[in-house]
C-alpha cells in the first residue's frame, strides 16, 4: 500500500509520498511513487500514484511517452485541465488492455493519482485522479487531495490545513500527517518523497528524500507524540455526577444521562420450589416396582 498528500496553497503546491510497497508479509519492496514533469521556466508538475503497481507503473510510462495525434502531451499542453485529461485517458487505456485479464486472475484495477503543478501563464492547479479516468480538483474549500492509507493522517490535515498557510507550515503539517500513517500502518514506509512548490516559480522550488538518518523528521516523530501525551495528561478527567437513572428531573422524568437497560423478566422475582434431595440408591431402594428391587 501507500500514502499520499498533496495540497494546492495560495503560496504554491505540497507534495508528499512514502515508497512503501507490498503483495503479502513476504514480499515488501520500495519504489518511489513520486514522478516530476519539469520544463524550468514552462511548466512544473508532479504525478503520485497508489494502488496496483503494474498499473501505476504502465500509466506513468505512457504519460512520460505519450503524444497525441494532434501533437498534445504533458510537455506541451496548453492547461493543466488538458494535462490531467492526458493521465485520465492514460489510465482508461490501461484499464482497456488489462482489466480483464486482472479480473479473471481475481485482481481489482486499482489505482489512485495526484496530479498537480503549474503551466506558464495560469494559477497553481491540483487534481485527484480515479480508476476510471474521471477526476476532480482541488478547491478552496477542499485545499488537499489524499491517496492511499489515508485516514491515519487526516484529522491533522482537517484541523490545520487551509489555503492561506504558509508554505513550511503546510510541509511541517504533510510530514505529520505521515508519521501518523507510519505509525499506525506498515504498508506505508520510509524513505519519503517532499516536494515544495513555490507559485510562479515554474520549477521545482525545494526537495527532499527523507529516510530514517533525516534529524528533522525524527524530531517531528518524537516531538509529535511528547506533545500529544502532554496535552492528553493536561485535559481534565471527565467529571462524573452523583445521580441514578431512579432519580426524576424537574419534568418527571428520568435523567437524559441514564443509559438504556433491558426489563428483567418477571419470573425471576418467582420464589422456586425446593425440591428434596434424593440419591439414586434411595430411589432404587424405596421404589418396590423398580426391576433393580425384585
Amino acid at each position: 500500500m501507500t500514502y499520499c498528500v498533496a495540497m494546492r496553497l495560495d503560496q504554491g503546491l505540497v507534495f508528499l509520498s512514502d515508497s512503501r510497497t507490498n503483495a503479502g508479509v513476504d514480499q515488501v519492496s520500495t519504489f518511489r511513487k513520486m514522478l516530476v514533469f519539469e520544463r524550468p521556466g514552462d511548466r512544473m508538475m508532479v504525478m503520485m500514484t497508489a494502488g496496483n503497481l503494474a498499473i501505476s507503473q504502465a500509466v506513468r510510462q505512457i504519460i512520460s511517452e505519450r503524444t497525441n495525434d494532434d501533437g498534445t502531451s504533458v510537455w506541451n499542453a496548453a492547461n493543466m485541465f488538458d494535462a490531467v485529461r492526458l493521465v485520465g485517458d492514460a489510465v482508461r487505456e490501461v484499464h482497456q488492455r488489462d482489466a480483464q485479464a486482472l479480473s479473471d486472475a481475481g485482481i481489482e484495477f486499482n489505482v489512485s493519482i495526484l496530479f498537480g503543478g503549474q503551466i506558464k501563464g495560469e494559477r497553481c492547479r491540483l487534481f485527484l485522479v480515479y480508476a476510471a479516468g474521471n477526476f476532480i480538483e482541488a478547491h478552496a474549500e477542499g485545499p488537499y487531495f489524499q491517496i492511499g492509507e489515508s485516514k491515519y493522517g487526516k484529522p491533522i490535515l482537517d484541523r490545520v490545513v487551509s489555503p492561506t498557510i504558509p508554505l513550511d507550515q503546510a510541509a511541517k503539517c504533510a510530514l505529520i500527517s505521515m508519521d501518523s500513517t507510519l505509525r499506525s500502518n506498515i504498508s506505508v514506509g520510509l524513505p519519503l518523497d517532499l516536494l515544495v512548490y513555490e507559485a510562479n516559480s515554474l520549477r521545482v522550488s525545494r526537495f527532499s528524500t527523507i529516510d530514517t538518518k533525516n534529524q528533522y523528521f525524527q524530531m517531528i516523530h518524537d516531538t509529535w507524540g511528547q506533545r500529544l501525551k502532554q496535552i492528553f495528561d493536561e485535559i481534565p478527567d471527565p467529571q462524573w455526577e452523583d445521580r441514578t437513572d431512579s432519580q426524576l428531573n424537574d419534568n418527571g422524568r428520568r435523567h437524559a444521562s441514564a443509559p438504556v437497560r433491558a426489563f428483567a423478566p418477571a419470573w425471576l422475582d418467582t420464589p422456586k420450589k425446593i425440591m428434596p434431595s434424593v440419591s439414586p440408591l434411595q430411589t432404587l431402594a424405596e421404589d418396590p416396582m423398580s426391576p433393580q428391587a425384585r
